[in-house]
C-alpha cells in the first residue's frame, strides 16, 4: 500500500521541486502522486472525485487560497474521504503560528527532503475546530460557498450569487443560472459578508451590486383600501424581492 498524495501550488516550478523531493522520500515513505492542482478549487474537485490520502497545500494561491481550501476540506460530508493536510508557505507568520497552535504540520519554504519526510509521517486530518483556529489567526477572503447536493460538492463563487433567501431550515442561494439549497443561517451569512450583501427583509439578503433599483407596488386589499410596499429589482431576474418597512431606509442610500 502506498500513500496517495495531491500537490497543490499555483507555481509550476514549486510543484516540480516538490515532485523531486517526494521522489527522495519514497524509500522511507512509499507514496504515489495522484495529481496536481494550481488552486484550491482544482484541488477540491480532485479530492471529492478521487482517493487522496495527503494533500500538500500551498497557502497563497489565486481563485481559492489554501486556508479556505482547508476549511472546505474540514467541512466535507462523511461520504467524502477527507485527506490529511500539510500546509506549505513561504511567509505569513500569523498562519504559521496558527498551525503550531492547532497541531497541524506545515512546511516553511524552502524546505529539504528530510523536513518533508517528517511532515509526511506526521500529517493528520484537519478537523473543523482546527480549521476555525487557523481561519481566526489568518482570516482568508472567503470567496466560495460549498454546497452539498446529491453526493457531490458544488463550489459557488460569491460573485455569482444574486440573493439569499431563508426557506425553513435552508437558505436558497440564487445565481443567474440556478438555485441551490444551503445549510447555513442567513444571520451568519450576513455577518460573514457585510460588504457583499444588503438586508432587504428578515428572510432575505441581496447582493448589493445586483440591485438595479426599487419599485413601489400598489395593491388593493380585501376592504377596498389601497396599500403599497417596496420591492427590489434584481439585475438579470424578473423576480422582485420585498423590502420590509424596517429596511426601507436602504432605498434612500441608493
Amino acid at each position: 500500500m502506498t500513500t496517495k498524495i495531491l500537490i497543490v501550488d499555483d507555481e509550476a516550478p514549486a510543484r516540480r521541486r516538490l515532485l523531486d523531493l517526494l521522489d527522495d522520500c519514497r524509500v522511507d515513505f512509499p507514496l504515489t502522486v495522484v495529481g496536481e492542482a494550481g488552486n484550491g478549487v482544482e484541488a477540491l474537485e480532485q479530492i471529492t472525485q478521487g482517493d487522496v490520502d495527503i494533500v500538500i497545500l500551498d497557502i497563497r494561491m489565486p481563485v481559492m487560497d489554501g486556508i479556505e481550501a482547508a476549511m472546505q476540506i474540514a467541512a466535507l460530508p462523511e461520504t467524502v474521504k477527507r485527506p490529511k493536510i500539510i500546509f506549505s508557505t513561504a511567509f505569513d507568520a500569523h498562519a504559521v503560528k496558527a498551525f503550531e497552535l492547532s497541531a497541524v504540520d506545515y512546511l516553511l519554504k524552502p524546505y529539504r527532503a528530510d523536513r518533508l519526510l517528517a511532515a509526511l509521517k506526521k500529517a493528520e486530518v484537519l478537523n473543523p475546530s482546527q480549521a476555525k483556529a487557523i481561519a481566526q489567526a489568518a482570516p482568508p477572503a472567503r470567496r466560495f460557498l460549498s454546497i452539498h447536493e446529491r453526493g457531490k460538492v458544488a463550489f459557488v463563487p460569491l460573485e455569482d450569487v444574486l440573493y439569499l433567501k431563508a426557506e425553513q431550515k435552508y437558505v436558497t442561494v440564487r445565481t443567474a443560472a440556478r438555485e441551490y439549497l444551503y445549510e447555513e443561517s442567513l444571520t451568519k451569512l450576513e455577518e460573514a459578508f457585510p460588504n457583499i450583501f444588503t438586508r432587504l427583509h428578515r428572510n432575505s439578503l441581496v447582493a448589493t451590486k445586483a440591485i438595479a433599483g426599487f419599485e413601489r407596488v400598489v395593491e388593493t386589499a380585501e376592504d377596498g383600501q389601497d396599500a403599497s410596499h417596496w420591492v427590489a429589482v434584481v439585475r438579470g431576474l424578473d423576480e422582485r424581492l420585498p423590502v420590509s418597512r424596517r429596511q426601507q431606509h436602504i432605498i434612500r442610500s441608493f
